[in-house]
C-alpha cells in the first residue's frame, strides 16, 4: 500500500527482427504464466459504486463528531492538497477512477476547498469543515458496515557497515532489473507487467530470493545498510518500508525501490503444509518464534518466498510522521486511511466509526492517503497506526466492523458527478 515505482523502457522503438521474435515468445510465456497465477478479479470501481447509496445527513448525526481534534485533521488534509491541486479540474479526484465512477467527485471541487483551507486558523477547523462540506452516510450492497484493519511501519536495529550481529543486508535496486508493460504490446494485457533482465538476446525472469541471497544480482544492488536479524529483514521485505534504529544512535527510513517480479508465497502456509505450525496457530509471532528456534531450517523456509524487495533510503522525511503513502505524502498515525482508489480518491475526507482491539471506540476524521491490494470496496479501509512495536501490536489485532461516512465539498459539481444513487 505504500510502494510505487517506475522503470525505464527496456527496448528501443524498432528492435531487430530476431530479437523482437525472441522477446515476443518470452512475453507470451510470461503473460500466460501470470494469467495462471493471477487471483480472481476483484469487483471493479464502477461495479462497486453501482451498489452504493449515499444518504445526506447533518454533522450532528456523525457519531463522535464534536469530540474529534478537527485542527489535526485539517493539518493532514492540507498536506494532501498539493496532490489534489495538480489534478485537472474536471477530472476525477483520483486517476485510478474510471471516468467519474468514484464517489469523491471532480478534482476541481476539492481544489476549491483546499485553497480555502490554507487560510483557516486551527481554532476554526471544525467550522471550516461544517461550512464547506456535506456529510453522507455510506451503504454498499444493502450493508452499512464493512471491515477495517490496521497497518504500521516496523522499526528494526541496523548499522551502516557490517560487523558483529549486523550481517543481513538491504540492497539497492540493480541496474539490470527492468519492467515491461505488457499493455504496450497487447491491449488485452493492459495493466499487466513483468520484471526481468536481458541475458544475451533473451528477456528472462529476474533471479529469485535464494539466488539473490547467493550473490546472483546485477550491479547497483550494493548493500547500503545491515540488519541484526535476518528474520527482521524478511518481515521488512513483506512490509515494504520501515524505520531503522542505527547503532550510532541515528535513525534511517527505508522504502520500496523495486521488486524482482517473482510471485509472493506466504511462508506461514508453507510451514503449515510441512507440519511445522498448526494452521490455527499461524501468526506473525508464531512464525518469528519458529524461525528463531530452528535456525538450521530458517533460510530454506525464507527462500520459499521467491519474491525479493530492493530498498532505498528515504531522506528528508519528518520523523514525527510515517512513510510516504500512495498520495506521495508522509502518512499520519491514526489519520491516514488506505482505501480502494477506484471508489475513494486520494485526498478524500472520510469519517470512520469503528472500534480498536479490546473494544475502545474509534471515531475520527480520516484522509485517504494510501491504498493496498487487499483494500477493495466502498466500506473497507486500513488505518495507518504509526511506527514501532506498539503500533504493530495493535495493527496485528485490528480487524473490526465499522461504518464510513463521506464528506463532500458543498459544490453542485461534486454532487452532480456522483454516479451512485443517493437516499
Amino acid at each position: 500500500m505504500i510502494c510505487r515505482w517506475a522503470a525505464p523502457r527496456l527496448f528501443p522503438a524498432k528492435p531487430a527482427l530476431a530479437a523482437a521474435f525472441i522477446i515476443a515468445l518470452a512475453l507470451a510465456a510470461c503473460a500466460e504464466q501470470e494469467k495462471k497465477t493471477e487471483p480472481p478479479a476483484a469487483q471493479k470501481g464502477p461495479e462497486a459504486v453501482a451498489e452504493t447509496s449515499l444518504t445526506r445527513i447533518s454533522f450532528a448525526e456523525l457519531p463522535g463528531w464534536q469530540g474529534d481534534d478537527h485542527a489535526e485533521a485539517l493539518a493532514v488534509f492540507r498536506r494532501t492538497c498539493p496532490v489534489i491541486a495538480a489534478r485537472p479540474a474536471g477530472a476525477p479526484l483520483d486517476p485510478r477512477m474510471d471516468g467519474k465512477a468514484g464517489l469523491s467527485g471532480p478534482a476541481g471541487a476539492w481544489a476549491g476547498v483546499c485553497a480555502q483551507a490554507e487560510r483557516v486558523a486551527a481554532k476554526e477547523a471544525r467550522a471550516f469543515f461544517e461550512s464547506q462540506f456535506t456529510p453522507y452516510a455510506l451503504a454498499a450492497g444493502g450493508k452499512e458496515t464493512g471491515l477495517f484493519t490496521g497497518y504500521y511501519e516496523p522499526e528494526f536495529k541496523a548499522a551502516r557497515a557490517p560487523g558483529g550481529a549486523y550481517q543481513t543486508p538491504l540492497r539497492g535496486k540493480p541496474v539490470d532489473l527492468q519492467t515491461i508493460d505488457l499493455g504496450a504490446f497487447d491491449p488485452e494485457l493492459e495493466g499487466k507487467r513483468i520484471r526481468g533482465r536481458v541475458e544475451g538476446a533473451r528477456f528472462v525472469p529476474y533471479p529469485d530470493r535464494a539466488s539473490i541471497e547467493a550473490g546472483n544480482v546485477g550491479p547497483g544492488a550494493k548493500p547500503f545498510v545491515w540488519l541484526a536479524d535476518p528474520v527482521d529483514a524478511f518481515f521488512l521485505h513483506i512490509q515494504g518500508s520501515g524505520r531503522l534504529l542505527m547503532e550510532d544512535g541515528t535513525a534511517m527510513r527505508v522504502g520500496f525501490a523495486a521488486k524482482n517480479g517473482r510471485p509472493y508465497t506466504p511462508i506461514g502456509r508453507v510451514m503449515a503444509e510441512r507440519g511445522f505450525l498448526a494452521r490455527e496457530n499461524i501468526s506473525m509471532q508464531s512464525i518469528r518464534d519458529w524461525l528463531k528456534n530452528n535456525p538450521e531450517k530458517r533460510q530454506a523456509i525464507l527462500n520459499e518466498n521467491r519474491s525479493y524487495i530492493f530498498f532505498q533510503e528515504i531522506e528528508g522525511s519528518d520523523p514525527a510522521l510515517g512513510p510516504v503513502g500512495a498520495a506521495g505524502r508522509q502518512l499520519t498515525p491514526w489519520r491516514s486511511l488506505a482505501v480502494d482508489r477506484a471508489v475513494h480518491g486520494l485526498g478524500a475526507l472520510l469519517w470512520l466509526e469503528t472500534a480498536l482491539p479490546g473494544g475502545q471506540p474509534f471515531r475520527q476524521l480520516m484522509v485517504a492517503q494510501d491504498t493496498g491490494s487487499a483494500i477493495k470496496g466502498p466500506i473497507r479501509g486500513d488505518i495507518f497506526m504509526g511506527s514501532g512495536d506498539t503500533a504493530g501490536e495493535i495493527a496485528g489485532k485490528m480487524a473490526e466492523e465499522g461504518r464510513l461516512f463521506l464528506l463532500l465539498p458543498k459544490s453542485a459539481g461534486a454532487a452532480a458527478s456522483l454516479s451512485a444513487p443517493r437516499g
